[in-house]
């Protein structure tokens, strides 16, 4: 039955030793074998948003709740990352920076979804942007290796594809839209 201190713990002293992402990946991935009691320890996702299941200098677990059709715009992290679905869909597309020309214009080049027991590792370097492409709400553990509130990171205009700064409290927002659009439906 998955336990998610023991989870934690396990994630920590992944990260604190070589091959971190890698062993982290493993980690998540087996524990998405148990999907019946990772919806036990977390809850069944009832609103789309964000909740911190861990927070250090070293590294951050976060339960993300995709609402339905949500799409968040492409951004990085500055650290590797690895994402696995718990339950519903997550597609990515990955983007990659457009050699000499400025603003920092990036290009899709590549794309993958996410069904659930998926695990995506992402280097620290990836450029993605993640749609939710169900009717109803997507659950996902995100293992970050670093501080993810605490580090500065880029974000892309959806238009102009121009990156400027990575805005947090923007991004939560979208979770909060998503809420009231489907508050709105139903």
């Amino acid at each position: 039955m998955f336990d998610l201190d023991r989870f934690r713990e396990a994630c920590c002293l992944a990260a604190a030793g070589g091959e971190a992402q890698q062993a982290t990946r493993e980690l998540l991935a087996r524990a998405l074998e148990d999907t019946p009691g990772m919806l036990e320890a977390l809850g069944e996702p009832r609103r789309a948003g964000i909740q911190t299941l861990h927070r250090s200098a070293e590294l951050t677990i976060l339960n993300v709740v995709w609402g339905p059709r949500m799409i968040l715009m492409p951004h990085n992290h500055n650290m590797w990352a690895v994402i696995g679905i718990y339950t519903g869909r997550e597609d990515n597309i990955l983007w990659r920076r457009v050699p000499n020309v400025p603003a920092g214009r990036i290009e899709a080049h590549g794309a993958t979804d996410l069904g659930q027991g998926d695990v995506l590792p992402l280097d620290r370097d990836v450029i993605h942007s993640v749609t939710n492409p169900l009717d109803r709400l997507t659950g996902a553990i995100h293992i970050y290796g670093g501080d993810f509130f605490a580090v500065t990171r880029s974000e892309w205009d959806p238009e102009r594809l121009e990156e400027r700064p990575y805005n947090v409290e923007r991004n939560l927002q979208l979770f909060e839209e998503s809420n009231r659009l489907s508050a709105a439906r139903h």
